[in-house]
């Protein structure tokens, strides 16, 4: 098998690689303390397994997504199989791969759950060991007695005399004694990760002194799963952290040999005296007036120059104005009339371009709209309807597609970021 082109631009960081085929469409994710090396290994002629040998040949290329640690990529894997079940991936595909553990506000209580619900509280997560998670669970629930009965007992339940009840179930329970503990349990996930593992460190040696070894294999079991648990809550990932690097690992692949006659042919059009080195394509996202949100792209020699992608949330208006966030976002941009590119393409028709054109005058301004694929430029200011088969008519529709998916993309994030924080706004990770 021959090593993919790809493969050479790969880093030595922990992170995700993506595999996609010609269609953009995922094949595989998987995790890797190095990716380039474990990328690598994909290639090696040793290789016997039929489901690799399969992946290689349909592939097309490898994104990858660099993360700050080893979990972190192993929680951004499960992340991104539960929601694009990619062809060639069998684990993480069912179910949900996480699970949170929650602090209630309504009726004060800590509960496991395997997602974010409407409910609201503190969330702690999200955990990928889930095993981890539900003995850290365990430790809470029986260290600081959470554990709640459904009936009255006048004396108290078994559970309340082997001190594991938290004794609601008693004439003499008060809720704010409760709910002073629960508080002590959330500060424990917050808190001095370093005092909490010692202490139960010096407690673990006085079982074991005292012979009392039963107590002290619980102790050694809650002090293996509490330290994944304070791990990953070092972290603090969650399931939007990477959601602007996931966006440009999706994008589609964008070929310069597939359009280097039609940068000829927009030389041409705009009369420039050499090929354009580089172009910035903008777009506006919106939904029923709400999450505004602009992006720019850039192209620089037919290329993504993905150092040079922009996302803006549109600040001076609230409702839906596109000439005006475009003037917004195309000033932002260029603070100071600086890092200017050869040429500026809008998404969108006349009133697009000219909201734009007079902001920097001596950059070639052009816009292109959807419903006729009608160019707009100084030299066609009512409007050329571009022939989708010719090398420009390609290009232009092809660098604008690509730039209003990377706009959709981050207007999604957006929005939903949006509706989260406003049903949850008490949310901890």
């Amino acid at each position: 098998m021959n090593q993919d082109s790809t493969h050479s631009n790969l880093p030595h960081l922990p992170g995700v690689y993506i595999f996609k085929n010609l269609n953009n469409d995922i094949l595989y994710v998987g995790k890797a303390k190095d990716i380039k090396r474990r990328t690598g290994s994909y290639f090696r002629k040793q290789n016997s397994d039929w489901k690799i040998d399969a992946l290689i040949k349909e592939h097309a290329s490898i994104e990858y997504i660099v993360t700050h640690n080893e979990l972190e990529a192993l929680l951004l894997e499960a992340q991104l199989i539960k929601k694009y079940q990619p062809k060639y991936n069998v684990l993480l595909k069912s179910g949900n791969p996480f699970i949170y553990l929650l602090f209630t506000d309504a009726e004060p209580k800590v509960l496991k759950i395997a997602r974010v619900k409407k409910e609201k509280g503190s969330y702690f997560g999200p955990f990928i060991h889930k095993k981890d998670a539900r003995r850290c669970f365990d430790y809470l629930v029986k260290t600081f007695k959470l554990e709640m009965c459904t009936g009255k007992i006048s004396g108290g339940c078994l559970n309340y005399h082997l001190n594991k009840c938290a004794g609601n179930c008693t004439t003499s329970y008060t809720p704010k004694d409760y709910e002073t503990r629960l508080e002590l349990a959330k500060l424990f996930l917050e808190g001095n990760y370093d005092k909490t593992i010692a202490s139960l460190e010096t407690l673990l040696k006085e079982y074991n002194a005292r012979f009392e070894f039963e107590k002290a294999r619980t102790i050694a079991d809650y002090i293996t799963h509490i330290n994944i648990i304070f791990t990953t809550l070092k972290t603090r990932f969650t399931e939007r952290k990477y959601d602007p690097e996931i966006t440009q690992a999706l994008l589609p692949k964008f070929k310069q040999t597939e359009y280097t006659r039609g940068f000829y042919e927009l030389k041409d059009l705009l009369k420039l005296s050499e090929l354009p080195h580089s172009i910035d394509c903008f777009d506006i996202s919106h939904f029923q007036s709400n999450a505004l949100v602009g992006s720019c792209i850039r192209f620089t020699d037919g290329l993504p120059d993905k150092n040079k992608f922009r996302r803006f949330a549109i600040k001076t208006l609230t409702k839906q104005n596109d000439y005006a966030a475009l003037q917004e976002i195309v000033s932002r941009r260029y603070k100071a009339g600086e890092d200017l590119p050869d040429v500026i393409f809008i998404d969108g028709g006349k009133g697009q371009r000219n909201a734009v054109k007079e902001l920097y005058p001596h950059v070639p301004c052009i816009s292109l709209a959807k419903s006729e694929e009608r160019l707009f430029t100084q030299g066609y200011p009512e409007g050329l309807v571009l022939d989708m088969h010719t090398e420009l008519g390609k290009l232009l529709i092809a660098l604008r597609d690509y730039s209003h998916h990377f706009a959709i993309s981050y207007h999604t994030v957006k929005r939903s970021k949006r509706m989260f924080n406003q049903s949850y706004p008490l949310i901890k990770f």
